[in-house]
């Protein structure tokens, strides 16, 4: 064997032990790669400012979801942090009352979104009865929108009738994309709305229920998106094979939490992918929280 030989070779060999140790060191650390994932990250533990942020930090407040009136705060006696009663004994954001006032952090950078080909993860907690807490109206935990609910909304909501009530995943494309003659939503079939239903939902006063919504290709121009609802690490169900047109101006867009809810919210964590399941049990098993790692 000439000498040439031998030294590729044995860089070859170098090379390969290195890159398997890399492998290694990130199977130790499962965690990692979702932490770099991150774009926003808010535990409400030290204040309502977002932990970690792409974007900007501070939550605000509006009267309304057109959000023309915003203010860096919390609507007083409606919302505020409840010390103490935090997923992991520390502080939660709790929605004291039904309130018509929208709390949101800004989408711009907060959330990674995509012209062409776009993904990304939302993650929260919620502890809630929904049977005692909410009353006869809908109730959005989160809404991720510019525009509306139904036109280029990512949301999951409460049901408004039913007995439980339902929990739903929302995924509505521009709405002259998925409703182009403006059609009563209400009326709809369930097979027409871009929506799946979660009929038995396992929420409860007392104990905290992880919510995931990963999503990925939209905004490709093909009916390939797909955006999935899991549970405390378990997937529910999709929407898929729609058309998923999201026409945003992202310095306009909004991350809304807790429309018309009541109850205790935790951790929310967004991310610019979406997160695989083996992935998105890791987040709900995790004994700290992602913001400690960041």
């Amino acid at each position: 064997m000439n000498w040439n030989l031998s030294h590729v070779l044995i860089t070859a060999i170098v090379v390969g032990l290195s890159c398997s140790g890399l492998a290694s060191a990130e199977e130790k650390d499962p965690v990692a790669a979702i932490r770099k994932s991150l774009t926003l990250s808010a535990t409400f533990d030290t204040g309502t400012d977002a932990d970690f942020a792409k974007g900007d930090k501070h939550i605000y407040t509006a009267s309304s979801s057109e959000r023309k009136d915003s203010k860096p705060e919390l609507p007083a006696g409606e919302i505020a942090l409840a010390k103490g009663q935090g997923r992991h004994g520390s502080d939660a954001l709790h929605f004291i009352k039904k309130s018509s006032k929208v709390v949101f952090y800004k989408a711009a950078e907060n959330v990674d979104y995509r012209k062409e080909d776009w993904s990304g993860t939302v993650s929260f907690w919620l502890s809630l009865d929904p049977q005692q807490d909410l009353g006869d109206w809908y109730c959005d935990p989160i809404q991720i929108t510019e525009k509306a609910w139904n036109d280029a909304g990512l949301w999951v909501d409460f049901s408004k009738d039913d007995k439980p009530k339902h929990f739903r995943l929302g995924v509505l494309a521009d709405l002259k994309v998925w409703n182009p003659t403006n059609r009563d939503f209400e009326k709809m079939t369930p097979a027409e709305r871009p929506v799946y239903e979660v009929t038995q939902p396992p929420f409860s006063r007392g104990k905290w229920t992880h919510v995931v919504v990963a999503f990925e290709k939209f905004n490709t121009g093909k009916p390939d998106g797909v955006a999935k609802l899991y549970l405390n690490g378990k997937l529910q169900g999709a929407v898929t094979g729609r058309n998923q047109v999201y026409s945003w101006d992202p310095e306009k867009a909004a991350i809304q939490m807790g429309m018309s809810y009541v109850g205790l919210y935790d951790d929310l964590s967004i991310f610019n992918r979406a997160l695989s399941d083996v992935e998105i049990q890791t987040v709900y098993t995790l004994e700290g929280r992602l913001a400690d790692t960041k």
